[in-house]
């Protein structure tokens, strides 16, 4: 016999499973069912998964509400586009906005507080990536993401888009500042 030729028996479904491939095939179903078990296991328990909320909106009506945050809550601005470095209060709800290509604007939490975090792009898939904390979520177009977050540690953390958009892609950074 050779790979080249068909096989002697046409009807090869139709024979009989030998013992080692049930043997093999209830090894895989056990198995699939303890992996079954144990994603339920770590998304109720494990402290890897980030829940969210997700509503529909538009680009416009996020874009309202983020620039109504800016114009109540900036500070000062950082770097030559003037981002405005927005502190949001303790305990309350900031905006970022993904858009070519930039996340805007930059945040300022404090360490400790838990605030929500409302996410969307205007424009394309883009990926909000938080360095080096690893909190990886797909922000689409035309949904609003609250994201809980309560950052622990004091310092400079970097956003990365990890989502293909463009030819401007790799210049896709933003930060959050944790005081």
């Amino acid at each position: 016999m050779s790979a080249i030729l068909p096989p002697s028996e046409r009807l090869w479904w139709k024979q009989p499973i030998a013992k080692i491939e049930w043997f093999w095939i209830a090894i895989a179903f056990v198995w699939a069912m303890i992996m079954f078990v144990m994603m339920v296991y770590w998304h109720i328990n494990g402290k890897q998964n980030l829940s969210n909320e997700v509503y529909k909106t538009t680009p416009e009506m996020f874009a309202a509400k983020t620039e109504k945050f800016i114009k109540e809550n900036t500070i000062r601005t950082e770097t030559d586009q003037q981002i405005p470095v927005v502190k949001v209060p303790a305990g309350g709800e900031g905006y970022l906005m993904a858009r070519l290509w930039n996340w805007y604007p930059i945040l300022e939490l404090e360490a400790g507080k838990t605030y929500k975090i409302h996410l969307s792009a205007m424009d394309y898939q883009h990926g909000f990536s938080l360095q080096p904390v690893n909190i990886n979520i797909q922000v689409l177009p035309g949904y609003e993401h609250v994201v809980k977050m309560t950052p622990t540690k004091a310092g400079t953390y970097a956003i990365v888009c990890n989502e293909y958009c463009g030819i401007g892609h790799h210049t896709m950074l933003g930060r959050i500042y944790v005081k």
